[in-house]
């Protein structure tokens, strides 16, 4: 019967239509990155996704968020993302925590649960928490690496942690996996070497917060306010959503 996963089905078949129906992933961090892997796993026919952050969409998200509009500035990530979930597959389940992944939060999700772990935070205490879980409970987990301060969207590819080279956060990443004995991790990456983003106060969050009162965590405590393109973030999330799509069908 012709329905919305119509055009998916001609390439995947309908065995592996049934299994991403029966799926679950968590994607965690609904920003340039998680928003589109969010995208492409609802149009493609996850049948329920868990959506994970505490953060409410900004002004400044506009320019590579795909849950960011004029309408949606200064709701939460999660209840945006939601809603856009149920506009493109009504069926899909959607499990919302408005909550920021750390060692302090983990007692709160049960990767046992899950088909597949969507990193797409950029702490690297949350993503190595992450990782450490998914590999306890034995499920897949895909990470997503430096999106930042990047141009070049044909540069990403798919590797294991210890094949990357040039991306900062992947060294931090690198060394910490090895520290705790995780074997091998797949991620998605660029060589591109990071620009330094332009110290223009003029329109820098430093000096011009625009953050609701109550934010936790402002862009005005990161160490760097990275900038960022339509882009690129959203090529990485595309990327991810194949991987999680290709592995869960597989």
């Amino acid at each position: 019967m012709l329905n919305q996963f119509s055009r998916t089905q001609l390439i995947y078949g309908p065995e592996a239509m049934e299994k991403l129906a029966a799926s679950r992933v968590a994607v965690f961090g609904i920003g340039g990155v998680g928003g589109y892997v969010v995208e492409a796993l609802v149009r493609s026919g996850v049948g329920a996704l868990d959506l994970i952050d505490d953060d409410k969409v900004c002004l400044t998200n506009l320019n590579r968020q795909i849950i960011a509009t004029r309408k949606t500035v200064g709701k939460y990530k999660v209840d945006v993302a939601e809603e856009r979930v149920h506009d493109i597959n009504p069926d899909c389940v959607v499990r919302k925590y408005q909550t920021f992944y750390l060692p302090e939060t983990a007692d709160q999700f049960d990767f046992r649960e899950y088909d597949y772990v969507v990193d797409a935070i950029d702490t690297v205490t949350g993503k190595l928490g992450i990782i450490e879980q998914a590999r306890e409970a034995g499920v897949p987990v895909i990470s997503s690496m430096g999106a930042g301060n990047k141009t070049n969207a044909t540069l990403f590819e798919v590797a294991d942690i210890y094949e990357t080279s040039v991306c900062p956060l992947a060294k931090v990443m690198r060394r910490e996996c090895r520290k705790r004995g995780i074997e091998k991790l797949k991620v998605v990456y660029s060589k591109e070497e990071p620009k330094r983003p332009l110290e223009d106060m003029s329109i820098s969050c430093r000096q011009h917060c625009i953050c609701p009162p109550g934010t936790e965590r402002k862009c005005t405590q990161r160490r760097d306010i990275p900038g960022s393109t339509a882009f690129v973030p959203s090529v990485v999330g595309l990327i991810i959503a194949g991987e999680v799509i290709n592995d869960l069908t597989a």
